[in-house]
């Protein structure tokens, strides 16, 4: 996958546009499958419920506790209401995934005499 914004991220467009082109299936097609799965995910966390995606992580909301804060402008403390905010944690398989493709890129941009050091 290569995000063509340079800003190192993938918009939902180009995501669409990704499972656009390895699926054979049109833009309009893909829009629909990323948008439910999006959708699918946001409702499981509304429920409370926990998703989680062998091989690639999990999804699940942790509540935050009531807390003090400072408001930036002005400078007086005010009061943070407790609120739910969703977390991923990856999994192992993609923490493995992503750390050998590091890896070989760093080798890569190396060359072949750095596996002697």
């Amino acid at each position: 996958m290569n995000t063509s914004n340079g800003a190192g991220s993938m918009t939902k467009a180009e995501l669409v546009e990704e499972v656009s082109r390895v699926s054979d299936l049109t833009k309009k097609h893909s829009e629909v499958i990323v948008d439910t799965v999006f959708r699918s995910i946001i409702e499981a966390l509304h429920r409370g419920e926990k998703i989680e995606l062998r091989g690639f992580g999990s999804f699940r909301l942790r509540k935050r506790e009531p807390r003090k804060g400072r408001n930036p402008k002005t400078g007086d403390k005010v009061d943070v209401p407790p609120k739910k905010v969703p977390y991923f944690k990856p999994g192992k398989e993609l923490k493995e995934l992503i750390n050998r493709e590091e890896e070989a890129a760093e080798q890569q941009q190396l060359g072949p005499d750095a596996a002697i050091l």
